[in-house]
Parts: C-alpha cells; sequence; structure tokens
C-alpha cells in the first residue's frame, strides 16, 4: 500500500493564526475568562500550541522587563553621575569662599558628612594657593628677599 492510498495518514493542515488573536487569546486565559481547553476548543488549536506561545510570551515579556531595567539602571547611574559633579563644584565653591572670607559656612549649615568633605577641600585648596590663616589672608613668600640665581649646571666640571 502506497502513502497515497491511506487518507488517514495524511499530514494536517494547520491553519494560521495571527499575532494579535494569539495574544487576545493568552489574554482570555490570563483574565480567567476562558480556561487552556476551553480556548483549545473555541478556536480549534491544540493545547500544545495554546501552552507553547504563553511560554514565549512569558519569556519575550521577561526579556523586555529586563532590557528596561538595565535603561533604568543606566539612566540613573547617569544620574549619579551629575549630581556628584554638581556637589562637588558646590562643595569647591563653599570651600573656595570659607578660604577668602575665614568664615565657617559648612559648619553652621551643613549635615557632618559633608562638612567634612569641605573641611578636606579647603585643605587641598590650602596647601594649592599656599598656607591660609585664620583671617583668611595667605601667606606668600615676601616679594623682600633676595632670589637665589640658578645655574645651568648642578656640579662644576
Amino acid at each position: 500500500m502506497s502513502k497515497q492510498e491511506n487518507p488517514s495518514c495524511r499530514k494536517k493542515q494547520y491553519q494560521k493564526i495571527g499575532y494579535d488573536l494569539k495574544l487576545s487569546i493568552i489574554a482570555e486565559i490570563t483574565n480567567g475568562q476562558i480556561s487552556v481547553n476551553h480556548a483549545a476548543h473555541k478556536y480549534q488549536i491544540s493545547r500544545a500550541s495554546i501552552s507553547y506561545w504563553m511560554k514565549k510570551l512569558s519569556s519575550f515579556e521577561q526579556t523586555k522587563k529586563a532590557v528596561s531595567l538595565k535603561d533604568e539602571i543606566k539612566k540613573l547611574k547617569e544620574e549619579i553621575e551629575r549630581l556628584e559633579f554638581i556637589k562637588d563644584f558646590q562643595q569647591d565653591i563653599i570651600a573656595g569662599l570659607e578660604v577668602e572670607t575665614g568664615l565657617e559656612l559648612a559648619k553652621k549649615s551643613l549635615p557632618e558628612p559633608l562638612m567634612k568633605e569641605i573641611e578636606a577641600k579647603k585643605k587641598d585648596l590650602s596647601k594649592r594657593n599656599g598656607s591660609a590663616n585664620v583671617s583668611g589672608s595667605q601667606n606668600k613668600p615676601s616679594t623682600n628677599e633676595p632670589k637665589q640665581k640658578k645655574t645651568g649646571r648642578n656640579k662644576p666640571r
């Protein structure tokens, strides 16, 4: 007997199901409106196909959610960097103002951790510009002191 003579062995023709219909079927099932068995009978689709669609959709949604979380984390990191820059800039201004005026603005108005950061910036600023005294004036080398001559050689030949 050949394959063409036995009609029961023929491959079953399946209907093409559109993406929108798949989504609506899955939505009905997940919302509890119908069961998987009822959907299979109603739409003439196998339960295995419906389960496969549901599995694929859930993995797609998880991937989409993971990607959106990565984007959100990236945006938050960029925002943190921006705010850190602003904070450092403001601390530099406060430290410079305190060095110039001799006022203690940070101790009076800022929380202790920020105050300590500003104190560190003041020390760094003082090291770069020369040491500052309490009044804010800077101790720079006197212009009246004689300058040493620079020679081109360190050792005589």
